[in-house]
């Protein structure tokens, strides 16, 4: 499931008459994705999100923006305290009326400033930071009051941030497999890496990710698993619609299932 497959995906459904909404006005809903580096939870989020009628969260971005934030005000990992007061300060939330939503900080969108090389270096470090962790996990949960028919993306939302989701997946795909996607998608944003980088980039981030002590990447219980290394992009998103309607009782009773 190359990620700019998915990319060109995306951008072609939000083009196309988009078909009913699955999710009712009135039913709330909170569906996570988790998993590791590579797996496609951004884009596939959006498309699901766009498929059930319901709004997206990429948390990933929120850690990338805290990442940047950090990198350009030269402030240090040992000091967590000035971090999250400087992130209070940036007031970081997201538009709305964007399409994908754009995530702000002193009213200035940062959606191309988080994919740079520097922040992807860091955002697992910025991750790891407790007090900043748990400044984020309310944020996301402001959100999700303030917007309650959500899909949210991310390695804790299932585990830490939404425990009583209402769905929960975790995607997963073989390392080298999630490296050749990265390694493609950052070549045609005009970043030149070899697989092998970014290959030992990604176990790297996944062994940060999952060892850390504040809401480390888990697979959740009660989430089902799907391995996107040999599915196409909407195999994935068109799964995952299924699962959702198949456990939503006013879903299945609207669509017949």
């Amino acid at each position: 499931m190359p990620a700019t497959d998915a990319q060109r995906s995306v951008a072609s459904t939000a083009r196309e008459p988009q078909p009913r909404p699955i999710v009712p006005p009135e039913t709330s809903i909170i569906v996570t994705i988790d998993g590791p580096a590579g797996t496609g939870k951004s884009t596939v989020a959006h498309a699901l999100a766009k498929a059930l009628g319901v709004d997206v969260l990429d948390t990933g971005a929120m850690y990338r923006a805290a990442a940047a934030i950090a990198i350009d005000n030269k402030l240090s990992l040992d000091n967590p305290e000035k971090i999250v007061e400087t992130l209070v300060d940036a007031d970081l939330h997201f538009d709305w009326s964007q399409d994908p939503p754009a995530i702000l900080a002193w009213m200035r969108p940062l959606n191309e400033r988080i994919r740079k090389p520097d922040v992807t270096a860091q955002v697992s470090k910025i991750a790891a930071i407790k007090e900043l962790r748990e400044h984020l996990v309310r944020k996301q949960r402001i959100i999700a009051a303030q917007h309650p028919r959500l899909v949210s993306e991310g390695r804790d939302q299932g585990s830490v941030v939404f425990p009583d989701a209402d769905v929960k997946f975790y995607l997963d795909a073989d390392a080298r497999v999630r490296a050749e996607r990265r390694a493609e998608q950052l070549a045609e944003a005009g970043q030149t890496v070899t697989i092998d980088e970014v290959h030992k980039r990604i176990l790297e981030r996944d062994h940060l990710d999952s060892t850390r002590t504040d809401g480390p990447l888990v697979c959740p219980d009660d989430a089902i698993t799907i391995d996107t290394t040999r599915l196409s992009f909407d195999e994935v998103v068109e799964r995952l619609r299924r699962e959702v309607v198949a456990r939503i009782p006013q879903l299945r009773r609207a669509h017949g299932s």
